[in-house]
């Protein structure tokens, strides 16, 4: 198995590659930090391929298709999982620039990921009947209103968005499409909203997990987890679903 994943070196794809390793796949990993990359794919039990660049720019999503092909002579999964955040402010505070760059991000990011997989793995099935899987990170804020983070969950409806129409789109070609959801975990992520609001620890975790049923943050394996399940080859009858891994807020 062929797995290729975007956002690689941060805290669900650092995790997630783990894991496949673990399960035996061969990975093609991105990021922007190409020591970053190379020191985690020395540390993998497996044989591993790097690109680093900006998800942004749809040459490289072109470019990580066409390394796997190369490399591994297939691609069976990828996780689009690269994703930025934008200041912690109200829609009417948030920079322009910060706007554009999360959309470019967020959103074009995954759009243009599948541009180039969903095709490759539709050749590969018709070819040898081996089926694709494709997991999109979205968020507990593309399932619903996030204030304070307006362009954030603007993005990730959007991921939701392309993964339900390329579920429908691809399901009779062999290729399923699902989006995993999460809430705040113990990410560099959340670290960077620790900094953001210059308020205490405490205080900050407390406003992370206010509206969680669970009073807690996700542990980064918990996703993964997710991930995992969506990915199996023998989950093969779902297609088109937005996982909520939330603690419950998605339940309210």
């Amino acid at each position: 198995m062929a797995v290729l994943l975007t956002g690689a070196t941060g805290g669900f794809g650092r995790c997630a590659a783990e894991r496949f390793a673990q399960e035996g796949a061969r990975l093609i990993l991105s990021d922007l930090d190409e020591a970053a990359l190379q020191e985690l794919a020395r540390g993998l039990p497996t044989e591993t391929a790097i690109l680093a660049g900006n998800i942004a720019d749809e040459s490289l999503s072109e470019s990580l298709v066409k390394l796997a092909l190369a490399k591994f002579g297939q691609l069976d999964v990828a996780l689009n999982n690269a994703g930025i955040v934008h200041s912690f402010v109200s829609l009417a505070n948030v920079p322009t620039d910060e706007a554009r760059q999360v959309l470019e991000v967020n959103l074009l990011g995954v759009f243009y990921a599948m541009k180039y997989q969903l095709p490759a793995m539709a050749r590969q099935f018709r070819e040898t009947k081996r089926p694709g899987a494709v997991i999109n990170i979205s968020s507990s804020a593309g399932l619903a209103a996030a204030p304070k983070l307006a362009m954030y969950a603007a993005a990730k409806h959007g991921v939701i968005g392309l993964t339900k129409t390329a579920a429908i789109e691809y399901a009779s070609k062999g290729i399923r499409v699902n989006a995993v959801c999460p809430s705040y975990a113990r990410t560099p992520m959340a670290q960077s909203f620790l900094k953001i609001t210059k308020a205490s620890e405490e205080a900050a975790y407390a406003e992370l997990t206010r509206g969680v049923p669970m009073r807690r943050l996700a542990e980064v394996e918990e996703v993964v987890e997710a991930i995992l399940f969506a990915a199996d080859p023998r989950n093969s009858f779902m297609t088109g679903a937005a996982i909520p891994v939330d603690g419950g807020i998605s339940a309210i």
